[in-house]
């Protein structure tokens, strides 16, 4: 079974997807005149404004972490490794050069999915790319196949097994907890959070989603700190290893290229459609200024996060150690910090929390997947599914699950990305007229 998932796997995440991940995010950063760049501080500056009295569930800071609880989690600690052990040093660079042009796309989808949100038969939000595909582009067929991955996301990709096994791993290699004393443990957690809905999955995303961001980091600068000398050569290896002939365009399309992107796009899922499924969420008159704020996460995800981890395993040498997965980065901390147990539980606790607020996020953006396919009824059937899944999830095999996860991830990414492109005129209209205002404005306000 594992073969032929691979076999699946190579065919999806092919060079026409890659390219067609690339294309998008090169196209809306070439029209949206080098937003993510230009932009990123007024992005950061709306992350905490108050918009109470607008429409929408959440504030755009609970919306931003309620979409960050689904993409930081393994991937930024294992899905790194993982893409460096398997692709080497120069996954890292296309791990940034999939952020950096995904921003852009993250941006876009942002935009759309205030523009495009409506709400369900409880009044409660319900946006995200099955919306502006079918309002937008008048494809309900396309629509439904979007959704019906992103359930499938939900359950066998990055919602369920890959979280919930990287947990189990954490738990038993620092504390010793046996497999099924985690999956009792996580099953019944996942299930008083998620029966609370999105408040109950922001307020939880929303204090736990910084606290870990500050812990982990604080242990990952303190390795690079301390190997500062190193970090030059190690980043000259890291570019070297990426324009590498073969890890371009040999050995399956190259190895390189594909883990980093692959990897990328696991880890801070822009282009995949499911951020702005909490996008749709925000408390926000303005697309443009939601566009803004997700595109951020992007940034912090994969620019911050997966970089510092990145350089961590490669000082530190723990990439060519043979391990696999969050065992690698452990042993990078392991060896990057003086005292060296500390590192291993750094590692382990930030695992466990950052893909525990991944299962929870991810329950959401099934549901309102599940919400469009079924209607409003199938909830409570979805939420038994997701949650038995969660029982069984500490039992599975580490690399049949990630290939799963890769396999519908992809599958997910296509309807969302042609939604994209179809409607590209659209969101750089909403960008030109926000930003002719803003600016109108300012001119108006310096000759005061």
């Amino acid at each position: 079974m594992t073969k032929f998932l691979t076999q699946v796997n190579n065919l999806v995440w092919g060079m026409p997807l890659i390219l067609l991940l690339l294309g998008t995010g090169i196209y809306f950063t070439t029209h949206l005149k080098f937003i993510q760049f230009v932009r990123l501080k007024k992005a950061f500056s709306l992350i905490f404004k108050k918009n109470e009295n607008h429409e929408g569930d959440v504030s755009s800071f609970q919306a931003l972490c309620t979409a960050l609880s689904s993409t930081i989690g393994t991937g930024n600690i294992v899905g790194v490794a993982t893409a460096i052990s398997a692709g080497g040093p120069g996954a890292l660079f296309w791990m940034w050069i999939s952020a950096f042009f995904g921003m852009a796309t993250k941006y876009a989808e942002g935009v759309l999915a205030i523009k495009y949100r409506t709400k369900d038969e409880n009044g409660q939000i319900a946006g995200g790319p099955m919306y502006y595909i079918e309002k937008g582009l008048h494809n309900k067929f396309l629509a439904s196949l979007f959704a019906f991955f992103g359930v499938a996301v939900a359950y066998l990709g990055i919602g369920t097994f890959t979280q919930v096994r990287s947990i189990s791993d954490a738990l038993h290699l620092s504390f010793h907890v046996p497999y099924w004393i985690s999956a009792i443990i996580l099953t019944l957690l996942v299930g008083f959070i998620t029966i609370g809905g999105i408040h109950r999955i922001a307020a939880v995303a929303e204090k736990v989603i910084p606290f870990m961001c500050v812990f982990y980091i604080g242990g990952v600068v303190l390795i690079l700190v301390t190997h500062l000398p190193m970090i030059p050569q190690v980043l000259k290896i890291v570019l070297a290893s990426a324009f590498d002939i073969k890890a371009v365009f040999g050995a399956g399309m190259g190895v390189a290229m594909k883990m980093g992107i692959s990897r990328g796009i696991f880890s801070n899922e822009s282009g995949l459609g499911s951020a702005p499924i909490a996008a749709a969420a925000a408390q926000t008159d303005s697309c443009v200024e939601q566009g803004l704020v997700s595109m951020t996460g992007t940034f912090i995800d994969t620019m911050v996060i997966c970089t510092m981890t990145g350089l961590a395993i490669l000082i530190t040498g723990a990439n060519t150690s043979g391990l696999e997965g969050a065992a690698v980065t452990s042993l990078a901390f392991n060896r990057g910090l003086i005292v060296p147990f500390i590192g291993e539980y750094i590692v382990n606790i930030g695992l466990i929390f950052f893909a525990f607020t991944t299962i929870i996020g991810w329950n959401y953006y099934g549901e309102r997947c599940m919400y469009y396919l079924a209607g409003i009824r199938s909830i409570k059937i979805y939420k038994i599914i997701f949650i038995i899944l969660i029982a069984i999830g500490p039992f599975m095999s580490l690399q049949f699950i990630f290939i799963l996860a890769d396999i519908v991830n992809g599958c997910m990414a296509i309807p969302n990305l042609i939604g994209l492109i179809g409607l590209r005129k659209e969101v750089i209209a909403e960008t030109e007229e926000y930003f002719k205002e803003e600016n109108t404005y300012n001119i108006e306000e310096l000759s005061i």
